[in-house]
C-alpha cells in the first residue's frame, strides 16, 4: 500500500497522522495495491478524488487537513475512494455481483463507521444526529455504529435506510448510554495539610 505524499503535506505531516494513515489503510483490502497520493487541504477536513486517463483510474489523492486529522476523516475519505473504484474504468461497466458502496455523502459516513470501530474516534459529518449525540459523540458512538451496520444490512431489502438510521439515531438519547472511560488521566486531589 504505497503512500506517495505531495511536497506541501510532507512539511506538515507529522507521525502521528503518518501512523494514522497507515493504521487506517489495514481496514480498506480494495485499496491493497493501490497508489495513493496524500496532499493538504485547508477547506475542508478532507477530500478524495480519482483520476482519470484515456477512460481508465490513472490516479487516487486524498486531501486532509493534517492538524485536525481523525480516523473518521481519513476513513471517510478512503471510503469515497472505495466508492470510486466499485464503479470501475469508465470504459467498461462495473461487475454486477461486487455490491458496491451507494455514491453520496451520507452513505460514504454509514459504510465508514461500519465498516471498522476505528473509525468511530468522531461524529460523522454527513449523517442527521441530535445535538447531544455529536457533544457526547464517545457516549454514543457504539450505538450509532451498530445502526451503521444494521443499515448495511437493511439497504439490500429496504429502499428508505438512510431515513430508518436517522430515525433510530435519534432515538438514542431517550435511553442513557454508559458512560466512557476518561480518555485522560484525572488529577488527583489530596488534602492539603495544616
Amino acid at each position: 500500500m504505497p503512500l506517495v505524499f505531495t511536497p506541501l503535506i510532507k512539511k506538515r505531516l507529522t507521525l502521528r497522522a503518518q501512523i494514522m494513515l497507515e493504521r487506517s489503510l489495514l481496514y480498506f483490502p480494495e485499496l491493497h495495491g493501490k497508489t495513493i497520493t496524500v496532499g493538504l487541504t485547508r477547506k475542508h477536513l478532507g477530500s478524495a478524488s480519482i483520476s482519470y486517463r484515456g477512460g481508465t483510474i490513472s490516479r487516487l489523492v486524498i486531501r486532509l487537513k493534517v492538524r485536525q486529522v481523525t480516523y473518521q476523516t481519513i476513513g471517510h475519505e478512503l471510503t469515497h475512494l472505495v466508492q470510486g473504484l466499485s464503479r470501475g474504468d469508465r470504459r467498461t461497466q462495473p461487475a454486477p455481483d461486487k455490491a458496491p458502496i451507494p455514491s453520496g455523502e451520507k452513505q460514504c459516513d454509514i459504510w465508514t463507521l461500519a465498516r471498522h470501530k476505528l473509525f468511530c474516534d468522531d461524529a460523522p459529518t454527513y449523517l442527521r444526529m441530535p445535538r447531544v449525540i455529536r457533544e457526547r459523540w464517545l457516549d454514543y458512538a457504539e450505538a450509532v455504529r451498530g445502526l451503521c451496520v444494521a443499515a448495511v444490512e437493511k439497504r439490500r431489502n429496504y429502499r428508505f435506510y438512510i431515513r430508518w438510521l436517522e430515525s433510530e439515531i435519534r432515538k438514542l438519547p431517550s435511553v442513557e448510554p454508559a458512560p466512557t472511560k476518561p480518555t485522560e488521566p484525572m488529577q488527583l486531589l489530596l488534602p492539603l495539610e495544616e
